[in-house]
């Protein structure tokens, strides 16, 4: 069976304290464009775009002020109708990155073998050293619009930052993989790097 219409809101930030808990929440405020199935999303800490041309789904502003984005879907089933909520999640994720913006904690774990980590170029290149004990030097470069930072508060901890959630949490992904532990027991050799936060770059208020 299907249903006629399956549709839901987002609400836009407009200096005032709509649907997020932004810190002085009453002066931020986010621009939201649409071009076809395409969502630009501008704010203070700079512009997300990302395309939904590979949902057929309608996206339109509601009221003169455009301060709510609403997500229709005509006759869908089950799984077309889901996409609604996950459209709906995508774009919440894109405000908050522009106004808040992610940052994932990442913690050094080793048995013997000190783990070195070195930035290069600004931070957009992690560079692991004497992982296991090994000569061989691992580079991992960070997505567009990602930076890496050692930490200066907490010994062994890398502090990755950025806008969009889906660069920020595949570059910590790709730091981890790159010291997986190969023809080895995992229970037994648990060294590595390990994302140990998520947390956002601008605090939250509990008001």
């Amino acid at each position: 069976m299907k249903t006629i219409l399956s549709n839901q809101t987002v609400d836009i930030p407009d200096g005032g304290t709509v649907g997020l808990r932004l810190p002085t929440s009453r002066g931020i405020a986010v621009e939201v464009r649409l071009k076809g199935r395409t969502v630009i999303v501008k704010g203070p800490r700079g512009v997300l775009r990302r395309e939904f041309n590979h949902i057929n789904l309608e996206l339109s502003l509601l009221g003169k002020t455009h301060k709510k984005l609403r997500v229709d879907k005509w006759w869908g089933n089950r799984k077309e109708l889901a996409t609604v909520r996950t459209i709906c999640s995508h774009v919440q994720n894109m405000i908050k990155g522009v106004t808040m913006g992610f940052r994932y904690k990442m913690r050094s774990v080793y048995a013997h073998f000190p783990i070195n980590v070195v930035m290069q170029e600004s931070g957009a290149l992690v560079e692991i050293r004497n992982f296991l004990g090994e000569k061989y030097i691992r580079r991992v470069r960070m997505r567009q619009g990602v930076s890496c930072a050692v930490s200066a508060a907490q010994k062994d901890e890398l502090i990755l930052e950025g806008n969009d959630i889906e660069l920020v949490s595949n570059s910590a992904a790709l730091i981890q993989q790159a010291t997986t532990v190969k023809n080895k027991d995992i229970r037994k050799f648990l060294d590595g790097i390990y994302v140990s936060e998520k947390t956002t770059v601008v605090e939250q208020t509990d008001e």
